[in-house]
């Protein structure tokens, strides 16, 4: 286009995201040696099985003919094992390169020199980056979705690496102190929903024929949750690593292939589920730690998508998931009210955590309109989690193979139900300035769940924003709010993730007022006598407590050997919570300054918000909003874009402006080049800037937000101004020619016209096929100012 910034930045995400997630190694070509090769390393007993078939087939083959032949054996352990086969290369795992601890390879080719095709990368990445590699190659959707699911937990979650060779777990090692295990839980939700949506968009009967299909396996990751009792008792310690099944799962995997990291059925084969077993698999675990009012109880040892909030784990709860959820609530309702079938097979396990959670929500749906106590919240949440402890219990003894059923009906009012849930949670979160509360803090008592709230946060604007639950109006409140608080940065023309502030010192924190000695009286007996092992007193006569107590626990510890009594320790425990408040201590985010830490631009979140924007103008727009609304929201778009920064000076931005960087401290500019997750938002948001949508399996060109600064005015000339770009490799000229409609270029010299601006299903699908049947697209307006759809 003119703009040759946005060109270059363009380029620069592309480039990156391709690094991050990889790209595919020949179009829709595949090299069937590679996949032979996947299909032993995973499960060598399906690889003998099938020996003569996939010594038949061709040394090259279009991925659709191939598909066809898979399925045609009608063996769906074959077919998973086709689905998770993805010919990705230039791949690398997590790692930002300015980072010294952090060491990658880029593997093109193995030790011999051939090419090799592979993959990996940390949960949270790669995904993310095949969202936006799929928008350009829809054909493997339905792959990746069938890699996600297959690396889901049956409690669940997820592991932390995706790999072509197979997924991995975090393992304790004692003699590194960095090392961990624990979940990572907020990703599914939305990312699976992403990739449902690119699905069902691109190839709308697909989905639909996977729900009652036996198709998928759980990820056998050797962690196993504790009790809801334990949970509760120290949600900061609630998973326990099961060493025995980890080396079991080592041993198995050298004959029987990396599948030995599934769950097996009795026989000892990979256990197949239905898309419905793992859908609600993941929903119903996070609905197992809901709280009314405060979001999805983070209890699993990692934090959610923003891991400077790590200190949240335990006693956080998450409105960021929660509102996701909403989203992937109405995805699954309108996908299984569409449904042919009228029942879904499920095992007998889930039929009963199903039943479980959905009796619960029924018991207290009579609640809504008043909203929850912290008794009747506790109450909520005690059922929840039994009935997830209750699942999970029976899982890790092993599946009993016996099927059962959730009829549509039920799960259709299900889904209905949960929603009234989501929604009274979301409107109780609406803070007075018309912000969103994104995490809130939750304390356990004897008969209740107490709710604090936290500060603002940039998370909680996008996530509600990408919920689907607000109008077209109630977004623009959101952004006009956004734009006026505290998140704004005024110098960078965006947003930081939490409001700055000024952090006190240790010697502030830790001074205890005199009248507090006074009240109790181990404490003044303790200071009479000059015994310091609690608390000291300094020259000017102020009292402190011991600054050797790194937290809470180091100060139990010093008090139950000093045989402080019961009561007064109780006191002395929540004096000590007051003056420190370490239940609101986020993490990095509210110590550090570079980092996603205080002041911090971190650049992902903003270009998340870009595109929560975008979604709403379309949303608009397709509501027929009215178009004073629609003029504002754009306004917003274009502000927010223009602080992401292709068109900053490098004295502005700290860097070349095309170049995507992860964070910009208040003291500096950009920080940590290239790697970093916001090109994937960004070539998501291009394409909606140049009009590219599809529904239904149909591409329409609807350029809403393009200006006439984007297109090339040929100098010296009769033409007309044009643009172009390509899209699934097929080039797009768009050309302001005082004419309407798109002409399609088929090899050979034949065309095909519409006066409209959609394309037919059949041509649609030789553009996502990136058939070269297809030359160019050309697409007239009357002017560049045109919007008609």
């Amino acid at each position: 286009t003119a703009d040759e910034n946005e060109v270059a930045r363009h380029f620069a995400n592309t480039l990156f995201n391709t690094m991050r997630g990889g790209i595919y190694d020949d179009n829709y070509s595949i090299f069937t040696v590679g996949l032979k090769k996947h299909i032993q390393h995973f499960n060598s007993g399906v690889w003998f099985k099938y020996q003569d078939f996939l010594s038949s087939l061709p040394e090259s083959i279009e991925y659709s003919k191939l598909d066809t032949l898979i399925q045609e054996q009608n063996d769906d352990n074959l077919y998973r094992l086709f689905l998770e086969y993805l010919p990705l290369t230039f791949s690398r795992r997590h790692g930002d390169p300015s980072r010294p601890w952090n060491l990658f390879n880029i593997n093109i080719k193995d030790e011999n020199g051939n090419k090799l095709l592979s993959y990996q990368g940390n949960w949270r990445d790669i995904f993310q980056n095949w969202e936006a590699l799929s928008l350009s190659y829809p054909g493997y959707i339905n792959g990746i979705i069938g890699k996600f699911l297959n690396a889901t937990t049956a409690d669940g979650y997820n592991p932390y690496k995706v790999a072509s060779e197979g997924i991995d777990w975090e393992v304790i090692e004692p003699e590194n102190p960095w090392s961990n295990i624990g979940y990572w839980g907020d990703h599914q939700i939305i990312y699976l929903l992403k990739l449902l949506e690119l699905s069902r968009r691109h190839y709308p009967g697909d989905l639909p024929s996977w729900l009652n299909r036996e198709l998928f396996a759980f990820a056998n990751v050797p962690y196993r949750l504790k009790s809801y009792e334990d949970i509760v008792d120290n949600p900061k310690n609630t998973i326990r690593f099961d060493d025995e099944l980890h080396y079991a799962i080592e041993k198995l995997e050298k004959t029987y292939g990396s599948d030995a990291r599934l769950v097996h059925d009795n026989d000892g084969n990979v256990k197949l589920v239905t898309f419905t077993e793992k859908i609600l698999a993941t929903l119903l675990a996070k609905l197992s730690n809901f709280i009314p009012e405060a979001g999805i109880w983070m209890n699993t040892l990692r934090p959610e998508w923003n891991d400077a909030n790590n200190a949240l784990v335990g006693t956080g709860a998450s409105m960021v998931t929660l509102y996701y959820m909403r989203r992937f609530v109405a995805f699954a309702k309108e996908l299984y009210a569409g449904a042919a079938d009228t029942d879904f097979t499920v095992s007998s396990e889930m039929q009963a955590f199903f039943s479980n959670i959905d009796n619960t929500f029924r018991h207290f749906a009579g609640e809504l309109p008043n909203g929850f106590s912290d008794q009747l919240r506790r109450q909520v949440a005690d059922r929840l989690g039994k009935a997830g402890n209750d699942y999970r219990d029976k899982v890790y003894a092993g599946f009993s193979g016996a099927p059962s059923a959730v009829s549509k009906p039920e799960l259709t009012a299900f889904f209905e139900l949960v929603l009234q849930f989501i929604d009274q949670s979301i409107a109780v979160n609406k803070r007075p300035d018309n912000l969103y509360h994104a995490y809130n803090l939750v304390s356990f008592t004897d008969d209740a769940v107490t709710i604090r709230y936290l500060y603002e946060m940039l998370e909680g604007q996008v996530a509600v924003l990408s919920s689907g639950k607000l109008s077209a109006a109630e977004a623009l409140e959101v952004i006009n709010a956004l734009r006026g608080s505290a998140l704004y940065r005024p110098d960078q023309q965006s947003y930081i993730l939490y409001p700055n502030k000024r952090l006190p010192s240790f010697l502030e924190k830790n001074r205890i007022p005199a009248e507090e000695i006074n009240r109790i009286p181990a404490l003044k007996e303790m200071v009479g006598r000059g015994d310091s092992r609690i608390v000291s007193t300094d020259r000017k006569g102020e009292f402190h407590f011991n600054a050797s107590f790194n937290n809470a626990s180091f100060l139990t510890a010093a008090l139950l050997k000093a045989e402080v009594p019961d009561t007064d320790r109780k006191e002395i425990e929540q004096l000590y919570e007051k003056l420190f408040d370490h239940q609101s201590f986020t993490g990095r985010s509210g110590t550090f300054y570079k980092y996603e830490g205080l002041g911090c631009i971190y650049w992902h979140m903003v270009s998340k918000l870009l595109l929560a924007i975008g979604e709403n103008i379309q949303k608009a727009i397709r509501e027929e909003a009215g178009t004073d609304l629609v003029v504002k929201l754009k306004h917003h778009y274009q502000g927010v874009k223009a602080g992401i920064g292709s068109h900053k000076s490098p004295a502005d931005y700290g860097s070349f402006p095309f170049d995507p960087y992860s964070h910009t401290p208040l003291m500096a500019g950009v920080q940590q080049p290239g790697m970093t997750g916001q090109v994937k938002e960004d070539i998501i948001s291009r394409f909606f800037e140049l009009g590219i949508v599809v529904e239904n399996g149909c591409l329409s060109i609807r350029p809403d937000m393009l200006g006439p600064d984007e297109f090339i005015q040929p100098a010296g000339s009769v033409e007309a101004p044009f643009l172009m770009f390509s899209y699934c490799s097929v080039p797009f000229v768009y050309v302001a020619d005082s004419t309407k409609g798109i002409e399609i270029m088929f090899a050979g010299g034949k065309q095909e016209t519409t006066n409209g601006y959609s394309l037919t299903p059949e041509q649609s699908q030789l553009v996502f096929n990136r058939s070269k049947q297809v030359e160019m697209v050309r697409v007239h307006f009357n002017n560049i100012n045109e919007k008609e759809q």
